[in-house]
């Protein structure tokens, strides 16, 4: 269930841009990154203060979850790991490529860590290595990648 935050931050936002929310057409996800609380709360933050301009996912997973890919002008509320709104991005650019393809220009971008591409790629491989065996299959340099640069608009 969306925590309360969620909605709230969104009103305001629509507000914001000027958009009366009852009869915006507007949509958003709400999520949290990572698989533990950690993880996802410091990533969080790292959207918020505007070092994390970009993300990555596995594009196995949208078609196993029966989730659309993320495409330009998506908005998102980032979440900490208990569902609490920190912030929400809009969409800028989406590309998919092959993990072994992935440039350091985007692992900067991603904000994580050095923000050099060896550690995006080792903490990465292990990330999509856990969500390829829940989908029962073996992790490869050659998995597509979706890479998702995003803009923060409101936090």
């Amino acid at each position: 269930m969306e925590h309360e935050s969620v909605k709230r931050m969104w009103k305001e936002y629509l507000a914001f841009i000027g958009e009366n929310p009852s009869s915006s057409d507007r949509k958003y996800n709400a999520w949290h990154f990572c698989y533990n609380k950690e993880d996802a709360d410091e990533l969080a933050e790292l959207v918020v203060q505007g070092t994390k301009r970009a993300t990555a996912s596995l594009y196995l997973s949208y078609e196993a979850d029966n989730d659309e890919v993320p495409k330009v002008g998506d908005y998102n509320i980032i979440t900490d790991w208990d569902g609490i709104a920190q912030c929400i991005v809009r969409t800028k650019k989406v590309d998919i490529v092959p993990f072994k393809d992935v440039t350091s220009e985007f692992a900067a971008k991603e904000g994580e860590g050095d923000k050099s591409l060896e550690y995006w790629r080792d903490c990465h491989w292990r990330y999509f290595s856990r969500e390829m065996r829940r989908l029962g299959k073996e992790p490869s340099e050659d998995m597509l990648v979706v890479c998702e640069e995003f803009e923060l608009v409101y936090k």
